[in-house]
């Protein structure tokens, strides 16, 4: 008699097992699984990007974004004395779309192209093949380096540009009980079965974790029930930009979803599946996960390695000072009718508050002195 079957494996099974194991897992170590996991990951297995996809960047509603962005940086790289060669640097390049957008609006420098170098911190395989299809037509497949880790990159000057990208960093949650705070966990929920294991949200035992993680101006002030959340390998990734740029000409554009001043107070992870919300702990690697960025947070990593910090800037506010407005203006005058109709929805989206114009932020940091005499980023003002 032949033996049945195995059921195909899935990150909810292999998450379940590793909790009967070890235990509850920390939401920091669900979201990694979540998103990361080499095979049954959201990010390793599939394209989340644009109308087919599970939600829609920046770069993907208008080039005028990706424009405005290497204009930016031209500016930036001028102003920084006009480093030869430099890295130029994205954290999470999604399909390529922005630094295509940007490498085609730098062409009116042939000086800043001529001295960038490109560098592209990407871990899946599958947005890898995306990026090169997107940018080895303009730059040649040997003119791109892929890195796993920042780290990887090497050392010298750098403008770097991370759009959307922290808010996809694992997270760690703690909760106000009326004995103290508690670290969120994500344990098996008994409603589910071996075949198709559901899990819960769950506190753990004791407080100690959640007490070391919560800041110090939100803990004695909250009230019950009040979620409180960190992201240490944010943190982690903004001392390493800091550092970068203490010891290195350079600049860096930090862009996404999140509040400038922080810390705050409240549960903002949340899963996407068809441009819509899911449950967050549900079919874990099918949805994207995400969470709102402490860009306060990121500031003060990134001070404290060395670097200087400007804004935060609301994406609206940015957009239009740099002139997002008369770029549109122009594009708009030699398109059809129906394309400059899409011309001004895009515009929309990007800039007005009820849509992405205020949720979204941008965060600068420099090399120290790089923007002398009361200077600061074009966009941004000094505080």
């Amino acid at each position: 008699m032949s033996a049945a079957p195995m059921s195909e494996e899935t990150l909810a099974r292999l998450l379940a097992r590793r909790i009967i194991l070890d235990g509850p897992l920390t939401v920091s170590a669900f979201m990694a699984e979540a998103l990361g996991h080499p095979r049954l990951g959201y990010y390793s297995r599939q394209d989340p990007f644009g109308a087919g996809g599970d939600f829609t960047t920046a770069p993907e509603i208008s080039q005028m974004f990706g424009e405005l962005v290497g204009l930016w940086c031209v500016d930036s790289w001028a102003r920084l004395g006009g480093p030869a060669p430099f890295h130029l640097v994205e954290l999470g390049p999604g399909r390529g779309t922005l630094m295509r957008d940007a490498l085609r609006a730098a062409a009116v420098v042939p000086e800043f192209r001529a001295a960038a170098t490109l560098h592209l911190v990407e871990t899946s395989p599958t947005l890898r093949a995306r990026q090169r299809d997107t940018l080895a037509p303009l730059l040649g497949d040997g003119a791109i380096h892929w890195h796993d880790h920042l780290a990887q990159v090497p050392e010298g000057p750098t403008l770097l540009v991370a759009n959307e990208f922290f808010d996809a960093l694992p997270i760690r949650q703690v909760q106000k009980t009326n004995h103290g705070w508690f670290e969120r966990l994500v344990d098996l929920d008994p409603a589910g079965t071996e075949e198709a294991p559901r899990f819960r949200f769950v506190l753990e035992a004791f407080g100690s974790s959640g007490n070391r993680l919560v800041p110090d101006a939100l803990r004695d002030g909250a009230a019950e029930g009040a979620v409180v959340e960190v992201s240490p390998a944010s943190l982690a990734v903004a001392r390493v930009i800091g550092e970068r740029l203490a010891a290195h000409p350079g600049a860096a554009l930090l862009i996404d979803y999140g509040y400038g001043h922080g810390p705050a107070v409240g549960d903002t992870l949340q899963a996407l599946r068809r441009h819509a919300y899911a449950p967050v702990l549900e079919e874990p690697g099918e949805a994207d996960l995400t969470a709102h960025v402490d860009f306060a947070a990121l500031a003060a990593a990134a001070r404290a390695a060395g670097a200087e910090a400007f804004g935060t800037v609301d994406q609206g506010d940015w957009l239009t000072a740099l002139g997002i407005r008369q770029r549109a203006a122009i594009l708009s005058a030699k398109a059809t009718p129906a394309q400059a109709a899409d011309i001004r929805s895009a515009l929309a989206r990007l800039v007005e508050p009820e849509q992405m114009g205020r949720l979204f932020k941008l965060l600068a940091l420099a090399s120290p002195g790089a923007f002398p005499n009361g200077a600061a980023p074009a966009g941004f003002e000094r505080f």
